[in-house]
């Protein structure tokens, strides 16, 4: 080995153990601020969000996507969005609401994205992702049920709001877990 590699592999280690050392005493001192109305530094936003998306890709590459078109699976996606999604991503023509502004990150307005992919949105749904307070709803629904909201999302983006409250008004029998809205639960807390 020369001097020079030897060198620069120190210099690189050196490295190495002062940003883990750095990191740990931020983290001890508690002084990097983890309260969702500060937003993260532009550094820490944009790291977040490449692991976040490599993470989706990578992991969502491999998933089979079938048919997305049936009307039955849309109508059974909207009342399911309908009932498990309004409050932190919205609907077509729906207002800004009391939650949102304090999440950090904020929710997508999804009618407002376009189509998206579809694999990665079955995985995001069915998954969740960590510290953003997006459910991993394949913990209660099964994949069926995950893939009717994704063709409702393929669906959605081209809806005015007229046709999502009548779409969702013709779905209302079709969401089982009506009953477990956020509407009754105490977020006084």
């Amino acid at each position: 080995m020369t001097i020079f590699r030897r060198d620069v592999m120190l210099v690189g280690a050196g490295t190495v153990v002062l940003g883990a050392a750095l990191a740990a005493g931020i983290a001890m001192l508690g002084a990097y601020n983890v309260a969702a109305d500060s937003p993260h530094t532009l550094i820490v936003r944009d790291l977040i969000g490449y692991v976040r998306e490599r993470s989706v890709e990578v992991r969502a590459a491999s998933i089979f996507v079938p048919p997305l078109g049936d009307p039955r699976m849309i109508a059974a996606g909207a009342s399911h969005y309908e009932a498990m999604c309004t409050g932190c991503h919205l609907a077509p023509g729906m207002e800004e609401n009391e939650m949102r502004p304090g999440m950090n990150p904020k929710p997508p307005v999804l009618a407002s994205l376009g189509r998206g992919n579809p694999r990665e949105q079955f995985w995001i749904i069915k998954h969740g992702i960590k510290m953003t307070g997006m459910p991993a709803w394949g913990v209660t629904h099964t994949d069926g049920e995950i893939w009717n909201i994704v063709a409702f999302l393929q669906k959605m983006p081209s809806l005015s709001p007229r046709q999502y409250r009548v779409l969702t008004a013709s779905a209302a029998d079709h969401h089982p877990h009506k009953d477990h809205d956020m509407d009754h639960m105490d977020m006084s807390h």
